[in-house]
């Protein structure tokens, strides 16, 4: 029974653990960019929202303080655009593997510059489903709660095995498409450097036996 509620634990652990956020703060000055980049797979979901920390707290957010944020495919497809906004959230499906970007940029202020705190909060996959709205009260135990966590966990662990593996095989099938041009661009020098020695030796015997040394 103990081994049981030790497994069960580890288990909760494992979930809870793999539904971290991407969650974090940073300070961005006017003139300049920051991009986020996130490693996502295809058919994947994935949800973000970010604001502006009030530098004067009970007033309005200066426009000074506004950003342009752009969220785009590995690919350049664009999923978010945000012009002069303090906040903001977007939401998507990824349509194909790689990494994902999320840009913020301030242009240049003319009353100084400016440096604006943001906070961001990116969830992809099982972090990304609201499980608060899941778990409803009288309608689900805690125990099936977590179990529904946990099978979601497992089979996302599930498909990125599977994304892993597609991924390897790419990379082998890349190494011997690679080794087997190195191999004929490697032949054919060899081919090129004994005809060129030939050409000169030919030259040479050809010029010796004019002049008569031969």
């Amino acid at each position: 029974m103990l081994n049981s509620i030790l497994l069960l634990a580890a288990f909760l652990t494992l979930a809870l653990t793999c539904s971290l956020a991407n969650s974090l703060r940073f300070e961005l000055k006017s003139g300049h960019s920051k991009c986020i980049t996130e490693d996502i797979k295809s058919n994947a979901m994935s949800v973000g929202k970010y604001s502006i920390v009030n530098p004067n707290e009970g007033y309005p957010i200066p426009d000074t303080h506004k950003i342009t944020v752009k969220v785009s495919s590995p690919y350049g497809n664009s999923y978010h655009n945000g012009d002069q906004v303090d906040s903001g959230d977007f939401a998507f499906t990824a349509a194909e593997d790689g990494d994902y970007t999320a840009c913020f940029w301030i242009p240049d202020s003319r009353a100084g510059v400016s440096i604006v705190t943001i906070e961001f909060d990116w969830r992809t996959g099982v972090a990304a489903k609201d499980w608060s709205k899941v778990a409803k009260k009288g309608q689900v135990e805690v125990m099936e709660f977590e179990l529904k966590k946990l099978y979601d966990t497992v089979a996302s662990i599930h498909e990125e095995m599977f994304y892993l593996r597609e991924r390897e095989e790419e990379m082998q099938n890349l190494n011997k498409a690679t080794n087997s041009k190195m191999f004929t661009f490697g032949f054919l020098s060899i081919v090129v450097c004994l005809s060129v020695a030939g050409m000169q030796l030919w030259h040479l015997k050809t010029f010796f036996e004019r002049k008569k040394l031969l």
